[in-house]
């Protein structure tokens, strides 16, 4: 299977049940080249109205302005953390990441994050829609605006994050908004974005970053196809696990549909995959 290179432990503010050392142990039981703990970096404030849901996770980091803001990444805690896993599975590949909500808003703290090159694997996210001043989180905002137009901002931010020159390697979960998207909205077609998603591929393509294939919901084959239409060369795999169970969960369907799309693993199993090689 491909090396799973979006994975969330203890580390990351949302993942309760996360756990570093016990995910390296089901990567070495699924003889998976390699894991990249991807923990989050929010560095994003959102914005909660009243009529929002409210887990337990998020009411926990709810400031008294009705904006939520996770704690920041312990960086040096997480190093740590890496290395004694290092050391105590040494069979298999575990790389430093990091997963960045929104860095093209927030450039300064971001480079701080960054500095020193201590990440391995850095992924660039969008989790909201409403733009930097009223930020929502996609899954709020889909209560209260059509589906379908949610969507389409989603896109359009994502867009404006991968023309930045944001410090990041991969574009994760592009399709993200299907996570939330409600039943009463009938199926969710990708077709009826088609523009929207060859539009942010395209200026992914030219940026020379990578897409990532995210099985957290399945990501749609015509999705995978348009990236290489837009000239993609590079496809990561990514389970977005915030639990040691669901590592890699999706792999193998993902890894057949990839290589149907074109793309082939390279000389070394734990990089990303490559286009028509």
């Amino acid at each position: 299977m491909p090396a799973d290179n979006h994975v969330h432990t203890e580390w990351s503010w949302d993942a309760v049940e996360g756990a570093m050392d016990a995910t390296c142990a089901r990567a070495a039981q699924l003889r998976l080249p390699s894991v990249a703990f991807t923990e989050h970096a929010d560095l994003t404030p959102w914005v909660v109205r009243a009529q929002d849901p409210m887990s337990d996770v998020l009411r926990r980091w709810l400031r008294p302005d009705g904006r939520i803001a996770p704690r920041d990444l312990d960086v040096e805690g997480y190093l740590d953390c890496v290395r004694r896993c290092r050391e105590r599975y040494p069979g298999l590949r575990v790389l430093t990441g990091v997963e960045l909500s929104e860095p093209h808003w927030h450039p300064e703290q971001t480079a701080a994050l960054l500095d020193g090159g201590r990440f391995q694997r850095v992924l660039g996210s969008v989790h909201s829609v409403g733009g930097r001043d009223e930020p929502r989180l996609v899954d709020h905002a889909m209560i209260s605006r059509p589906a379908a137009d949610v969507v389409r901002d989603y896109l359009a931010e994502a867009r404006r994050m991968v023309a930045s020159e944001a410090p990041f390697e991969v574009l994760a979960h592009i399709d993200y908004p299907v996570r939330h998207w409600p039943a009463s909205a009938g199926p969710f077609r990708p077709a009826d974005f088609e523009d929207e998603f060859r539009d942010v591929l395209a200026v992914l393509a030219a940026s020379g970053r990578a897409l990532e294939i995210n099985t957290r919901v399945p990501l749609a084959p015509d999705v995978v196809r348009w990236w290489g239409d837009a000239g993609g060369e590079t496809v990561s795999f990514g389970s977005d696990a915030h639990r040691p169970r669901d590592l890699a969960n999706g792999f193998v369907a993902a890894a057949e549909m990839a290589l149907s799309c074109g793309f082939r693993p390279g000389a070394d199993p734990a990089e990303l995959w490559l286009r028509g090689r």
